[in-house]
């Protein structure tokens, strides 16, 4: 009987994204924490060997749990320069002290080493050239500015 731990996985570079948002919709205090949903309004992206950009239209869907926790919940579509069509689900995590999550809210710029902001996106696309990526997980880091969330994604091997 083999007794060997599985390995550890590896990460291969997937995409650089950089996904534009519009004006804050504050909902306010809800069971889920204080509720913000922000309004992707474009981007553009930067895979190996291809890109594309981030279509107008999807939303980051916010709850900031505690003074010092969001979880994101992000919603959108990418379109290569070939025309395909790529789905993202995104799910993250931003922790950082009250005052550098506050400013965050407000919509100021921080230093991204003061923020621990990890993502699981998901991708699902028709396309036969990209179609791999519909059986990989994927985990990424982000920074928030506030204009953008830059986003960096790697396939688990």
């Amino acid at each position: 009987m083999d007794t060997a731990a599985p390995a550890a996985p590896g990460l291969d570079f997937f995409a650089q994204l950089s996904v534009q948002v519009g004006p804050v919709h504050e909902i306010g205090p809800t069971p889920a924490g204080n509720r913000r949903v922000i309004p992707i309004t474009g981007g553009t992206v930067r895979g190996d060997g291809w890109t594309g950009r981030v279509l107008p239209g999807g939303a980051d869907f916010q709850a900031i749990v505690t003074p010092s926790l969001a979880r994101l919940d992000a919603r959108y579509v990418l379109e290569t320069d070939g025309g395909d069509l790529i789905y993202v689900s995104n799910q993250a995590i931003r922790v950082a002290p009250p005052a550098v999550t506050a400013s965050l809210v407000r919509g100021e710029p921080v230093d991204p080493s003061l923020v621990y902001f990890r993502c699981v996106p998901a991708f699902e696309t028709s396309s036969a050239a990209l179609g791999w990526i519909n059986e990989r997980l994927f985990v990424g880091s982000g920074v928030r500015h506030p204009d953008r969330v830059d986003i960096a994604c790697f396939a688990l091997r």
